[in-house]
């Protein structure tokens, strides 16, 4: 009686196997319980790499929308220049001192490790190249974006966060005010003038770093250091370090705070998307660094 009853009450229509899976609790796009087998694994795959695209499609048009509210606000000539002047102090002048001493530990340990190297089969003189070389196209800028990643993009992160969670942000919705005019586009600008000008300076303490310690521990005289740096050179090395630079102090503060007005779930969201900011900077930075050789170095 109960399976007759069972069949009465299928509508018109219907298929008894879709009115089984409905009894047994299986909505639709679901695996049933008992079908873990041949069909979960690739079910899940499937399911796995769809949440993954629409994870980074979520991510590529919040940022392509950010960065059009940004650069009309520049265009259009709204952002404040005390604002802009501030955070230039902020990210740039204030983080000299890390970037010096990261700069002198990256010569310092390129010039050792040459020197390990190349003792013996190789001319001395040709660690100014190794030295010069590695810093000027790799250690100043990635280096410099990974520091700043932690001291500024962090930083960003945890301060629009903050206000996202306060309710900061809905006050100037509600006052009329454009949030994006005034708290992303001056530390867009910002990073985009003080990350090549920090890297410069990275690039110009790390090749002195590794010149002198060259010359402490290999006694490689400074003229021989500069001969062998100059082997090597090409005109546009110093322009596609800069370029680098340029495309990561754009990058840092974008993502940065897209990813604070992210943010939910009050002080613990806050250290969550801080933690996700960062990894996802860093990724960011060490992706666009692995293609620019491809693109403009051959």
């Amino acid at each position: 009686m109960a399976a007759g009853s069972r069949r009465e009450r299928i509508p018109e229509g219907e298929s008894t196997d879709e009115t089984e899976l409905q009894e047994a609790g299986v909505e639709a796009g679901q695996v049933p319980k008992g079908g873990r087998g041949l069909l979960s694994v690739p079910y899940r795959l499937v399911e796995k790499t769809g949440s993954i695209a629409r994870s980074i499609g979520e991510h590529a048009g919040q940022l392509g929308i950010l960065f059009w509210a940004a650069s009309l606000s520049l265009i259009r000539l709204k952002v404040s220049r005390r604002e802009i002047l501030t955070q230039i102090y902020v990210m740039g002048v204030q983080s000299v001192p890390i970037v010096v001493i990261t700069a002198i530990l990256a010569g310092i340990v390129t010039s050792q490790q040459g020197g390990y190297q190349f003792t013996g089969s190789i001319p001395v003189y040709v660690m100014g190249s190794i030295v010069v070389e590695s810093v000027v196209l790799e250690l100043g800028p990635v280096l410099t974006a990974v520091v700043l990643v932690g001291r500024v993009g962090a930083r960003i992160t945890a301060e629009l966060g903050t206000m996202v969670v306060s309710e900061q942000i809905d006050a100037f919705h509600s006052l009329g005010r454009d949030p994006v005019t005034i708290l992303v586009a001056p530390r867009l600008l910002a990073g985009v003038i003080v990350v090549p000008i920090l890297t410069a300076i990275a690039i110009i303490v790390g090749i002195y770093a590794g010149l002198y310690s060259a010359h402490l521990t290999l006694g490689l005289g400074t003229d021989a250091f500069w001969y062998g740096a100059r082997l090597f050179w090409h005109s546009w090395d110093m322009l596609y370090s800069l370029n680098k630079a340029l495309v990561f102090g754009f990058a840092i503060p974008l993502i940065s705070a897209h990813m604070g007005f992210r943010t939910t779930g009050g002080a613990s969201g806050v250290g969550r998307t801080t933690t996700a900011s960062v990894m996802f900077m860093t990724l960011t930075v060490l992706i666009l660094d692995a293609l620019f050789p491809p693109i403009f170095l051959n």
